[in-house]
């Protein structure tokens, strides 16, 4: 049971840590919150809270299980967040809000 929420975690972590990173790139910022960019203040934020959600989600990995498990398994949800936020920015871009509700209004 401890193994399913730490792994729940991880995938959660790779999703979200995938997704500040897209937001962190102004086309990105821009089809979600419709303005110019994110601010210089957000933008390292939205970065450095991307690159903490992937290390998350290999340190719930390998939390979860064996180290040679645990490798594929993160690998392969890296793969899967990055490919949900891709298919999220091309079909609705909105619901990306979710992971960063900030409205930010000064260019990048």
């Amino acid at each position: 049971m401890v193994d399913a929420i730490f792994l729940l975690g991880a995938a959660v972590s790779a999703l979200l840590g995938n997704a500040w990173l897209a937001l962190a790139m102004d086309g990105h910022w821009q089809q979600v919150h419709g303005t110019s960019g994110a601010s210089q203040v957000s933008r390292p934020v939205l970065q450095i809270l991307g690159a903490l959600g992937l290390l998350g989600c290999g340190a719930l990995c390998f939390a979860a299980d064996r180290p040679s498990m645990a490798l594929l398994l993160w690998v392969m949800l890296l793969a899967l967040g990055a490919a949900t936020v891709a298919l999220t920015l091309a079909w609705k871009p909105a619901l990306l809000r979710m992971a960063w509700p900030a409205r930010s209004t000064v260019a990048g």
